[in-house]
């Protein structure tokens, strides 16, 4: 890549030719000398960079320390120092290794020590006084041998580190693509003097997006690059297509300019008026991709003798390397121990799979297909392996404790016998790691909001295994795809009724009308929102029952049209109780499509799929993902019902409950999915009823259909003892249950001692069972702790509410003053006016 330079006392420098520059990334700023804050205040107040690195001509001294902090402060990215200085000056080594470059001449980079030494104190290193003549010869050698090391030293301190190059000047020094990509093959940047650089055609000079682009590589057959275009926020607008000449003319306007594979370059809205500002173009990349590479490289052409050769040529050398490295890793202790053998691993098997010709996307292929398994092997260790069978065990003497083999059991604790620490990682559901799954929901929602149904049919292939023509059925629904047993018709339609009334009961169609003072009335009235999309989860289980649960309120509510969107079975049809759900409470379509690509086509629109207002429906957390990144996108103008986490409940037992009756709540949330958890808090249980019930949790979950899945959830739940029902209700109210059930003598005299919960059930005969099914409440409710300030869903999530006032020339008379007083005071003038002109008229009438 290439990284300008620019020195800061050159006064003819172009603003707009500086401005290009800053878009591409990283540009070096030569000052005369650290103690000389005015000159660089007065390039940047002239030229706004984005970041930029500073390099002294003057040596540096202790009295420039204060100045560089204060750069460092003002924007500066890195600061580039002497090795010398950084290795023997302890008042450089107080800066942050992120913000600090070493210089280092080319003469010293065979010294290992030295990288060694710099290893987790900078973050970039900048090599000089190289003979562009040497570029070819050994010198390249020893520059790739100095950055294998520094990679490796970016593994171990987990500083990720660059190395740029600066050619030595004379009469006859040109730079080139060629120079810029042979750099690049050993993950190196070329800094070039800004008067080597242009934006136009010279021969002489180097064109900056010739430099950019030459390193990129295409996987397609015209070439082009594919381009993701972001906002400032890091948000997706699209993906286009990008090719040199593009890149070229984006830089000389700094406006967005692509690549049609059809019309030739594309100014985004010259015509529409609607231009793109280009604030930046990046090259995506990734440390290990980036090591994936070199490795590559030098398996071809590895120096002669050398040890990365030798790795390659010797599978035996290879093998001991890769079984020492992994002793070494399980016997680390340390945090710098750990990360430096992880280090060490990671190289060694990557040059395993480079050696294999395996690549990095087939190790990720691997893991992707693991982690849709449902079933799981034990986990054990080979014999050879496993440690725990070679250690001499403690016997527990009390036999009731003994947990026989694959026994299905929660982890125990007493409150008494934890800190407040263990006790708050104990309220913490299992890490979502919310990054990682943005990453990978982005691109869906991307294409769905970009291409349609061709995309919403090519993510049904691809996930569901699911080839569709259309993704979407219109009502009226075919009678055959809804034909169900009698049994199980009228079941749904028991469950039906009472949902019906209890959410018909929630419904104040009255408006509230208000006389705050004499000639001043206010009321509130609702309306249903018009456009509602439900997501019915599909996967593991079969849900009418979440058909209902959103379809009833929103049929209450008399939204206008409800679309319902849920997975296809694998001939391409609609569940028969899901879509006979659909018709009893008037959906309009039927979305044959589930995860991220559903959420975007109910959030966007599609050629067939209505944009809607608001979006309700519980699913996993790729799910959840993409409703929460629509409800941030303005553009969307959506809303959600909640953010959800996988499924949960929270059990208050004490010795008057049913052991059996506790162990089967337990476990009807528990076969929801491997990520669910449950809690039972036990009063004052005696070891006795305790054990009944572990007992009963083992018994029934081993009878289960879905155990597999019990076998994954249970042993990540946990018991936790407490002495009293205060001390229950305490820590039940700080974890905000979705789901709480009181198996306690006298359960109603509790309830109104509950603060946080999304749905209660009171007394041994209140299974969660009837609550997601068929008693009348909702069972979309809040997971993850968010039922601290989120309510299930109800007729009113469906419903907005409109406030309406309504003055006489008296009460706005009376009330006037009151109104420009305060607008006044808020300096609001055209707020006051708007009353005074009619007052005004009033008192003279």
């Amino acid at each position: 890549m290439l990284v300008p330079l620019i020195d800061i006392s050159n006064q003819q420098l172009s603003v707009d030719f500086v401005k290009s520059l800053d878009l591409i990334g990283e540009i070096i700023l030569r000052i005369p000398d650290f103690n000389d804050t005015s000159l660089l205040s007065q390039f940047l107040e002239k030229h706004q960079l984005d970041k930029y690195w500073l390099i002294s001509v003057k040596e540096i001294v202790p009295d420039d320390i204060e100045h560089i902090v204060q750069f460092l402060d003002q924007g500066a990215q890195k600061v580039v120092i002497p090795s010398s200085k950084i290795l023997t000056s302890d008042y450089i080594s107080t800066l942050p290794a992120d913000r600090l470059a070493v210089n280092v001449n080319s003469r010293d980079l065979c010294d290992e020590e030295l990288i060694k030494k710099l290893a987790g104190l900078v973050s970039g290193y900048l090599v000089t006084d190289v003979d562009l003549e040497s570029i070819s010869g050994n010198f390249f050698q020893d520059l790739n041998n100095f950055i294998q090391n520094v990679q490796k030293s970016t593994l171990i301190s987990g500083i990720i580190a660059k190395v740029t190059v600066i050619l030595q000047e004379t009469n006859d020094t040109k730079y080139s693509t060629n120079l810029v990509q042979h750099l690049s093959t050993i993950s190196a940047d070329l800094v070039v003097p800004i008067k080597y650089l242009t934006l136009d055609s010279d021969n002489n000079l180097l064109n900056v997006a010739d430099a950019l682009t030459c390193t990129l590589k295409s996987d397609r057959s015209d070439g082009l690059f594919i381009t993701v275009v972001v906002d400032e926020r890091g948000v997706a607008l699209g993906v286009v297509y990008s090719s040199t000449e593009s890149v070229k003319e984006a830089l000389k306007t700094r406006t967005g300019v692509y690549q049609s594979r059809k019309r030739g370059l594309w100014h985004k809205g010259a015509t529409s008026g609607s231009v793109q500002e280009l604030k930046k173009i990046e090259a995506d990349c990734d440390g290990l991709i980036a090591l994936e590479e070199t490795l590559q490289s030098r398996k071809i052409s590895a120096p002669p003798g050398s040890y990365t050769q030798r790795l390659f040529q010797n599978p035996d050398l290879l093998h001991s390397k890769i079984m020492e490295e992994a002793d070494e890793l399980c016997s680390a202790s340390t945090k710098d121990d750990i990360a430096w053998e992880t280090a060490d691993l990671l190289y060694f098997a990557l040059v395993k799979c480079v050696a294999n010709d395996i690549s990095l996307t087939d190790v990720e292929a691997h893991l992707d297909k693991r982690a849709k398994k449902v079933t799981r092997r034990p986990g054990n260790a080979k014999p050879q392996w496993d440690v725990s069978s070679k250690k001499t065990t403690e016997i527990d003497s009390d036999a009731k404790d003994k947990q026989i083999p694959d026994t299905i059991k929660m982890q125990k604790f007493k409150l008494s016998e934890i800190d407040s620490r263990k006790r708050k990682s104990l309220l913490k559901r299992p890490i979502i790691k919310s990054d990682d799954i943005m990453a990978r929901v982005r691109p869906i929602v991307n294409d769905v909001r970009n291409k349609g149904d061709a995309a919403l049919i090519e993510y049904t292939a691809k996930f569901d295994k699911v080839q569709l023509n259309t993704p979407v059925i219109s009502a009226p629904f075919p009678p055959e795809a809804m034909a169900l047993d009698d049994v199980t018709r009228c079941a749904i339609d028991q469950a039906y009724d009472n949902i019906y009334k209890f959410h018909d009961a929630q419904y104040d169609r009255s408006t509230l009308v208000v006389e705050t003072m004499p000639g001043v009335v206010c009321s509130r009235f609702s309306r249903p929102i018009e456009r509602v999309g439900l997501y019915v989860p599909g996967g593991t289980a079969i849900l009418p029952s979440t058909t209902l649960m959103l379809g009833i309120p929103a049929k209450v509510a008399g939204c206008k049209e409800i679309i319902i969107a849920s997975p296809p079975r694998k001939d391409g049809t609609v569940v028969p109780e899901v879509l006979y759900v659909a018709h009893k409470v008037g959906a309009s379509k039927v979305l044959l499509a589930g995860g991220a690509q559903a959420i975007a086509a109910l959030a966007y629109g599609t050629e067939s799929v209505p944009k809607v207002d608001k979006i309700c429906g519980p699913g996993n957390q790729y799910v959840t993902a993409a409703k929460m990144l629509a409800q941030n996108d303005s553009s969307a103008m959506i809303s959600i019902d909640m953010p959800a986490g996988p499924s949960e409940l929270l059990v208050i037992a004490d010795n008057s409950s049913i052991p059996k009756y506790v162990a089967s709540d337990l476990l009807s949330q528990a076969e929801h999915g491997t990520d669910s958890q449950v809690v039972l808090i036990g009063v004052s249980l005696t070891p006795e009823h305790l054990a009944n019930i572990e007992r009963e949790i083992h018994e029934q979950a081993s009878r289960l259909p879905r155990v597999d899945i019990v076998r994954e959830s249970i042993p990540k739940s946990f018991i936790l003892q407490v002495n009293n029902m205060k001390e229950a209700m305490e820590f039940s109210n700080d974890y905000s249950p979705e789901h709480l059930i009181l198996h306690i003598d006298e359960a109603e005299k509790w309830v109104d001692a509950i603060e946080n919960a999304g749905s209660v059930f009171v007394g041994a005969y209140s299974p969660e069972s009837c609550g997601d099914y068929a008693s009348g409440t909702n069972h979309t409710l809040p997971t993850y702790g968010y039922a601290r300030m989120y309510s299930g869903v109800n007729t009113l999530t469906f419903l907005k509410h409109i406030t309406a006032q309504k003055l006489t020339k008296q009460g706005l008379k009376d009330l006037g003053h009151t109104v420009m007083r305060l607008a006044e005071v808020e300096g609001l003038e055209a707020h006051r006016n708007a009353v005074h002109v009619r007052i005004h008229d009033i008192e003279n009438d």
